[in-house]
């Protein structure tokens, strides 16, 4: 007990440090949702689509980045693919950034898919009836619809990506994991720092989770 509470008074003065690196954590979650937000639309109007081979190839991306550790997709991008194609170093948050709204665009495109076969068929026809076009019916009356009943869906989404983005620290992105465990490594104890991680990553699920089920609510009420 005496090394816990010399572990927490050492540690003290690094607090500031590691819970900023929830903007880092944040930021990687914001950029990888609008990627996946625009990966997902593009690959769900593949998969609706009449055109098979692009159906075929977007399926085929959705099941090799779902079928996949999130972490090994992480390792491929930073370590592998460079070394392959001898590209030199890579800055390791565009590549967490990218890696992430890859594989949010994989979740994301079964999400938006299903929104848009939620909405009633009819609108279809009756697009088709007054002549409108495929894609503008698309763009104009359907995908905002599906977008609308798929909102807590996205935030959930978003909460999953600001979870899993703690291991980005494997590729030495100073995020909140990466601060504590440089943290960690000064002080020579473990435990306060993750434990502080620990507690901002929860506050900030539990803050998410709040305006998500606020969000679902609104739209209820909105129906």
């Amino acid at each position: 007990m005496n090394e816990l509470i010399t572990g927490f008074k050492q540690m003290a003065p690094s607090i500031p440090y590691i819970i900023n690196g929830v903007w880092v954590s944040l930021g990687i979650a914001l950029g990888a949702s609008i990627l996946g937000f625009i990966g997902g639309i593009l690959l769900s109007l593949c998969k609706i689509g009449q055109v098979k081979i692009l159906s075929g190839l977007a399926h085929v991306y959705t099941s090799i980045f779902r079928g996949t550790p999130l972490i090994l997709q992480l390792a491929i991008a930073y370590f592998g693919i460079p070394q392959l194609f001898q590209m030199g170093d890579v800055n390791p948050l565009t590549c967490a950034i990218i890696t992430f709204g890859l594989n949010s665009a994989a979740y994301m495109s079964e999400i938006i898919r299903s929104g848009i076969n939620a909405v009633d068929k009819g609108q279809f026809e009756a697009s088709k009836a007054l002549g409108v076009s495929y894609w503008p019916t698309m763009k104009d009356i359907i995908l905002p619809q599906a977008i609308k009943n798929i909102l807590p869906a996205m935030m959930n989404e978003f909460i999953t990506l600001t979870k899993d983005s703690a291991i980005v620290s494997t590729i030495s992105v100073t995020d909140m994991m990466r601060r504590s465990q440089i943290v960690a490594a000064n002080i020579f104890s473990y435990f306060p720092p993750m434990l502080v991680s620990l507690v901002m990553y929860y506050i900030i699920v539990m803050a998410l989770t709040y305006l998500g089920n606020r969000l679902e609510r609104r739209m209820r009420r909105s129906d």
